[in-house]
């Protein structure tokens, strides 16, 4: 998600954050967590972020959600029905359940909020959720006023049926774009739903105060279960240090600890019993603009991955917080073993750099890299551009906030960016046609600009395809094509260390975002 589905840079959005200044005037009946930037929406319609979408976890809900060992279970449909074909999804929703507003949720809610993702004047960047659904294409040109794959069929039915078999279907629909809104809501409050989210879920907004708070208080009757904290406090610091120290005051409950912090407090045995941890299912990379110069010529990009150290900055500066990356799909969504040729782009290989540029006689050559403020980001930045000094690419550095870092790269302005993507549903072709299909260009996550027709047409062979066996040798070419092409210099494989404050109980790490509904969390013992 991307986004970023992310960035990445998404050391910074993945989980948490807090309310108050001091721990004086902080309520111990709510969870307290850190936000190094403010939300750019809670729309699920429009959300394209890590954090926005952990957030909106705890506002909607969908049809179908991820169980523990990441396979769908029931949400607000109770069971469903697949057709042998693999065309048709027939849903039989729960009964009695209610958005905050008091109405209870029918399956007209789910067309309604569907059709709406795909309705142009939406401008969702997340229309390729459901574009696989039929009647989509007459729906968007305006052909049609309805999609036809969308059907009502009672109160308490609904059903989708799609153009061609779509194996990730059903993960697809435990995404942050699938959740169920009010019609009534939507159309009172038109682009200002994003301030005002009501959904179906345990809990609810009382206050945002951009760049400043998020407050959400609990949801009384909730279908989910009882919530054992009166709500959540989302407090938005940008400075690591500043957000440390909030939470050794004890304002903070949960944090996620930057590279600075990391072996401070695995070393204090005060602190190191409450570190929590879990491999996260993400790419952190070095995304390589291939739609303009200099970056249009693949042996550009692979110089700068010979030129990079990889295994060497995870060791040394990133402590060993993570997995070297072989490419951008993680280990454990890989279900086949990449070619030796193939992992031998991700060797280091200085004088291969050195050769590459001195031969194409573009020694000097400048390129620009955007990035965000956050500490971590500006230290690796540093780092990457020592690298490529070396190699002959001179490197300038250029910080924006992250609002404005999200709108340049989603318009194609960087030469190259710090960025990370992380999974939406356990599929690796969440890491493929999202990133790398020339139809996604921008915010809906090709931000490389990368095209190449043998590319699309293998990713699309993998998703449309109900045989196992034959989408994981699509996937497997796709992503040799993509190593080899190197419009990403992909990293690591991030390892989540968080620690929490030891009155905190039942909090957990996910692998994905929209698993975290904040109801297993509560408040106990000393403080």
């Amino acid at each position: 998600m991307t986004w970023f589905k992310i960035p990445f840079i998404f050391l910074l959005f993945i989980l948490l954050f807090s309310h108050s200044c001091t721990s004086t005037d902080r309520s111990y009946d709510y969870v307290y967590y850190r936000l190094n930037a403010n939300p750019t929406t809670l729309d699920p319609a429009l959300i394209t972020d890590v954090p926005g979408a952990s957030i909106a976890a705890k506002f909607f809900n969908g049809l179908v959600k991820l169980n523990g060992d990441l396979g769908v279970a029931p949400d607000i449909a109770e069971r469903w029905e697949m057709s042998k074909d693999g065309l048709s999804y027939r849903f039989f929703l729960k009964r009695g359940i209610r958005f905050s507003g008091g109405r209870e949720v029918r399956a007209g809610d789910f067309k309604f909020s569907f059709e709406r993702i795909l309705d142009p004047q939406t401008k969702s960047p997340d229309i390729w959720v459901f574009d696989k659904v039929e009647g989509v294409k007459e729906f968007r040109e305006k052909k049609a006023g309805e999609v036809t794959g969308f059907k009502v069929i009672g109160d308490y039915t609904f059903e989708i049926r799609l153009k061609r078999p779509f194996s990730p279907f059903l993960s697809m629909l435990t995404m942050t774009p699938a959740y169920v809104v009010p019609q009534e809501d939507v159309k009172k409050w038109g682009m200002d739903f994003s301030s005002h989210p009501s959904g179906t879920g345990p809990f609810v907004l009382r206050k945002w105060l951009p760049n400043r708070e998020l407050i959400l208080d609990k949801r009384e009757g909730c279908f989910e279960g009882d919530v054992k904290v009166k709500g959540i406090v989302y407090r938005i610091i940008p400075e690591d240090l500043t957000a440390i120290t909030e939470f050794e005051l004890g304002n903070i409950d949960v944090i996620s600890l930057p590279a600075s912090a990391y072996s401070k407090f695995k070393k204090d045995e005060k602190w190191n019993k409450h570190i929590v941890s879990l491999n996260g299912l993400n790419t952190y990379y070095l995304g390589l603009n291939s739609s303009k110069p200099p970056f249009d010529k693949a042996y550009l990009r692979k110089a700068v991955s010979y030129a990079i150290d990889r295994k060497k900055i995870l060791d040394t500066f990133y402590e060993g917080r993570g997995r070297l990356a072989m490419g951008p799909v993680p280990d454990p969504l890989r279900k086949w073993d990449l070619d030796a040729e193939v992992k031998e782009l991700y060797g280091y290989n200085p004088a291969r750099a050195k050769e590459i540029i001195r031969k194409e006689g573009i020694s000097g050559i400048k390129v620009t890299l955007y990035i965000t403020a956050d500490q971590d980001v500006v230290d690796l930045a540093e780092i990457i551009q020592s690298y490529l000094a070396d190699a002959g690419i001179a490197v300038n550095i250029k910080q924006l906030e992250w609002s404005a870092y999200k709108e340049a790269i989603n318009k194609g302005e960087p030469d190259m960016f710090w960025l990370s993507w992380w999974a939406d549903y356990p599929d690796a072709e969440n890491f493929l046609f999202p990133l790398f299909h020339s139809s996604n260009f921008g915010p809906a996550g090709n931000r490389t600009r990368y095209a190449n027709k043998e590319v699309d047409a293998l990713i699309e062979k993998g998703r449309y395809s109900l045989n196992e066996k034959e989408r994981v040798r699509s996937y497997k070419k796709a992503e040799e094509i993509i190593i080899k092409d190197a419009p990403w210099v992909s990293f690591w494989h991030r390892t989540d260390f968080l620690v929490k404050q030891p009155w905190i109980k039942g909090y957990k790490v996910y692998p994905i975002y929209s698993m975290d509904k904040g109801t297993g969390i509560e408040i106990t013992g000393k403080r």
